[in-house]
C-alpha cells in the first residue's frame, strides 16, 4: 500500500544538503493542471546563482576524499540504491499523481510504467556498483598496467517534463552507482515529484550533499551548465536548448556532457508485415503520453501493395483511441490532455499551418490527427511535434525507403516491420538511428544502449554505456624494473 507521507504535500522549496531551504531567489514560478486549467502552485521557486552555488559546495564537499561517500563500500552503495528504489517502489502511486497533477498522463496507461522506469534503473546500477570492472595488462615491458574507471565528480542532471521519474532514473542512477554525486533539475512544467523526493532520500540513508533536487527553469539550467565546479551535464530536452547546454558547458571548465534531445522516428511497414502487429506498435507510440515521448514513431511509411489496408486499420485504431481521450484521473481513460496551454497552442499552430498550407491531407483528426501524402519539405513532416500527430506516406522500393527515413536531422529511433529476417537486417543496418526495432518501435531497454545520432544527441543512457558516461579511465603505470 502506498505511504500517506507525502499525499497533500507540495514541497516548494530546494533540497540542498539533505536538507528542505527555502530559496534566496524571490522569483516563483506557476504550475497548472492540463486536465481542468486549475492553479496547483504558484510558489515553484527557481533556483538562482546563490542557490546553486551552495548546491555544487555541498555535492563538492561529499565527494572530498575521505567523505562518508567515498569511504561508503561497494556494499553498502549498492543497498543504499536498493532502499532509494524500494522507496520509490513504496510511494509510487503518490509520485506518480505528483507528476500527473502538471502532465495530465493517465496512470495506468503511462504513469505506472514511467516510474517502474525509475525504480527498475536504480536496482540495475545498484547490482552493477561491484561489477564495472577495470582493466590490467601484463609487465612484459617491465610496467604492469592498471586502467581503474573513476567516477566524475559533481553531475547535474537536468530532466524534461514528460517523463520527469523514468528520466530522474536514467541519470541519478548510474551517476551514484559509479560514485558521483548528484543535482537533480527537473523542468518548471512538472517540478512536483521531484521535489517530493528529498524526504525519500534522506530516509534511504544518503549522505548530505550526495543527492540534491534544484527547481527552476531554464536560468537555474543555464547556471548549472556554466558552473565551473560541475564535472557533467546530463540534458534530456530539445536540439536547441541542447546546443545552449553544449555551449555553456564548453565554455567554462569544458565538463562532459550527455545529450539525447529528441527525434522523429520512422516506422517502416513493408508489404510482407504482419498488419495487425505494425498498426498496434505505430498508434500505440504516437498516443501513448498524447504523443510526448521523443522516440514516437511520428513517421509512418508504408509500402504501396499493403498501403490501402494498412491506412484503414490505422484510423480504426486512431478513433478507438480517441474514446479513450479525457480526464487522466478516469482509469478507464489511456490518453491525457498535453502538458499545459503553450504546447496545446504550439501543436495546433502546427496542425493549422499544415493544413493551411497543404502540406498534407488531414485524413483523421480528433486528437490523434494523421496526415498522409505529406509534402517531403513540410514542417510537420521533418520536425518534432512532440505530440498526438503522425504523417503517413507510401514507398515503393526498399532503398527509396532507407533514403527517405535517413533525410532527417533526428537520428534517435527507427523500426522496421517485415517477415523477412534479412530484409530486417539489412535495412536495420542502414538506418542512421541509435536504436532500431524489428518488428516493433518506441521502445527501450534497460540493458542496452538508448541514445541518438545526428542532432537526436551525444552519449547514451542505459546499460553499461552509461556507466562509461558519467567516468572517466585513469591509468596507472607500476614500474618494476628496480
Amino acid at each position: 500500500m502506498a505511504s500517506k507521507s507525502l499525499q497533500g504535500v507540495l514541497h516548494t522549496q530546494l533540497f540542498i544538503n539533505n536538507a528542505y531551504v527555502e530559496c534566496k531567489n524571490s522569483k516563483k514560478i506557476s504550475v497548472f493542471n492540463p486536465a481542468t486549467g486549475d492553479l496547483v502552485s504558484d510558489e515553484i521557486p527557481v533556483a538562482g546563482e546563490w542557490d546553486v552555488d551552495a548546491a555544487v559546495k555541498a555535492a563538492n564537499d561529499a565527494f572530498k576524499l575521505g567523505s562518508p561517500w567515498r569511504t561508503m563500500s561497494n556494499i553498502d552503495r549498492r543497498d543504499l540504491l536498493l532502499r532509494f528504489a524500494d522507496l520509490l517502489y513504496r510511494d509510487r502511486e503518490n509520485l506518480a499523481y505528483l507528476t500527473r497533477l502538471t502532465l495530465g498522463s493517465p496512470y495506468e496507461a503511462f504513469g505506472k510504467r514511467e516510474i517502474n522506469t525509475a525504480i527498475q534503473n536504480f536496482r540495475y546500477y545498484a547490482g552493477w556498483i561491484d561489477k564495472f570492472s577495470g582493466e590490467s595488462f601484463p609487465a612484459d615491458d617491465g610496467f604492469f598496467k592498471i586502467v581503474r574507471n573513476e567516477p566524475l565528480g559533481v553531475v547535474a542532471g537536468i530532466i524534461p517534463w514528460n517523463g520527469p521519474l523514468a528520466s530522474t532514473g536514467l541519470k541519478a542512477a548510474p551517476a551514484l552507482a559509479t560514485g558521483n554525486v548528484f543535482i537533480l533539475k527537473p523542468s518548471e512544467k512538472a517540478p512536483l515529484m521531484a521535489a517530493a523526493l528529498g524526504k525519500l532520500i534522506i530516509e534511504a540513508g544518503f549522505p548530505p550533499g550526495v543527492f540534491q533536487v534544484l527547481q527552476g527553469d531554464g536560468s537555474t539550467g543555464a547556471l548549472l551548465a556554466s558552473h565551473m565546479k560541475v564535472a557533467k551535464i546530463s540534458f534530456t530536452g530539445s536540439i536547441p536548448t541542447g546546443k545552449v547546454v553544449q555551449k555553456l558547458a564548453a565554455q567554462s571548465n569544458l565538463k562532459r556532457v550527455t545529450l539525447e534531445l529528441g527525434g522523429k522516428s520512422p516506422a517502416v511497414v513493408f508489404d510482407d508485415a504482419n498488419l495487425e502487429n505494425a498498426v498496434e506498435w505505430c498508434v500505440n507510440a504516437i498516443t501513448v503520453n498524447s504523443g510526448q515521448i521523443c522516440f514516437a514513431s511520428s513517421r509512418v511509411y508504408v509500402q504501396e501493395g499493403i498501403y490501402d489496408k494498412f491506412l484503414e486499420r490505422y484510423l480504426e485504431s486512431m478513433r478507438a483511441k480517441t474514446k479513450l481521450l479525457g480526464d487522466p484521473e478516469n482509469v478507464q481513460n489511456s490518453i491525457g490532455p498535453v502538458v499545459d496551454r503553450a504546447q496545446f497552442d504550439r501543436i495546433m499552430s502546427i496542425i493549422g499551418t499544415a493544413q493551411q498550407e497543404k502540406q498534407g491531407t488531414l485524413g483523421y483528426y480528433i486528437e490523434p490527427a494523421v496526415f498522409t501524402d505529406t509534402l517531403p519539405d513540410a514542417n510537420i513532416y521533418k520536425e518534432e511535434i512532440f505530440g498526438p500527430v503522425a504523417v503517413l506516406n507510401k514507398f515503393k522500393t526498399e532503398q527509396e525507403i532507407i533514403d527517405k527515413s535517413n533525410d532527417s536531422r533526428y537520428g534517435l529511433m527507427a523500426g522496421v516491420f517485415t517477415q523477412d529476417i534479412n530484409r530486417a537486417l539489412r535495412v536495420g543496418s542502414a538506418f542512421d538511428s541509435g536504436v532500431v526495432g524489428v518488428n516493433c518501435i518506441s521502445t527501450i531497454n534497460i540493458s542496452c544502449p538508448f541514445g541518438g545520432t545526428k542532432e537526436s544527441g551525444i552519449g547514451r543512457e542505459q546499460g553499461a554505456n552509461a556507466l562509461k558516461c558519467y567516468t572517466e579511465p585513469k591509468t596507472i603505470l607500476v614500474n618494476l624494473t628496480y
